[in-house]
């Protein structure tokens, strides 16, 4: 009988040493493995970011839709100004521009140019240059071998796909502002981990006022494009 119950008092102890070692041990491998899988996803935030940027640049609003912005990625264009010369701080103070002076060396417009403080004229024609060629947006922001296609989908989220919201606000002085979000839940890119530890970051996500999950920009507080985890 004796043997029995110290068996039993030796199991009991090894499941509370086991227990306590679980409650240790799982938020550490939990934060681990929330690390591993948002390292990537944050580097995809970052380039829809970038491409909504520069969609925004060309176009004045963002893209409402990843086939929008997929395509404007693989096919638009982004222009390269090639600038020669420089227009000095005394030619600005007396109102030259670089408009003007592209003006003044394509009318050959020498007089003009002498009032806004260009003293030789055919140097002037000769070093100051301004050339326009365009590359393909593709090749301007991302590096070679990225695929466009990509932007779309959440990493270790089984084919799942960001949700993109896009709106226009107004400013004080009634100016459109267009703003953009992109984000995935928790519950989406952290399938399959442990639930509970989860449902905590849910729960303390929701107390704190906080987007449960990772995204950049804000449709509804213009934050500059930020992500939430800068």
């Amino acid at each position: 009988m004796r043997y029995v119950i110290t068996s039993m008092l030796v199991l009991a102890s090894l499941f509370l040493i086991w227990l306590c070692y679980d409650s240790i041990n799982t938020p550490i491998e939990f934060q681990e493995q929330r690390d591993l899988r948002q390292k990537p996803i944050i580097a995809r935030l970052i380039d829809i970011r970038k491409a909504q940027i520069e969609y925004k640049d060309q176009n004045g609003r963002y893209a409402g839709s990843f086939d929008e912005l997929i395509d404007f990625v693989k096919n638009g264009q982004k222009a390269q100004v090639y600038k020669q010369g420089e227009i000095t701080d005394e030619q600005l103070s007396k109102g030259l521009t670089e408009q003007k002076a592209l003006h003044f060396i394509a009318e050959n417009l020498a007089d003009s140019a002498a009032a806004c403080g260009i003293t030789d004229f055919e140097a002037f024609k000769a070093n100051f240059k301004r050339d326009t060629s365009y590359v393909s947006v593709l090749s301007s922001i991302f590096p070679a071998g990225f695929n466009p296609d990509s932007l779309a989908f959440v990493p270790f989220a089984g084919g799942a796909k960001f949700e993109l919201d896009t709106v226009t606000q107004s400013t004080k002085s009634g100016l459109p502002l267009p703003l953009f979000e992109a984000r995935t839940p928790y519950t989406v890119y952290l399938n399959g981990l442990n639930h509970r530890e989860i449902v905590n970051l849910c729960d303390e996500a929701k107390k704190t006022d906080k987007y449960p999950g990772l995204k950049v920009g804000d449709i509804v507080t213009p934050n500059n494009n930020a992500g939430n985890w800068e």
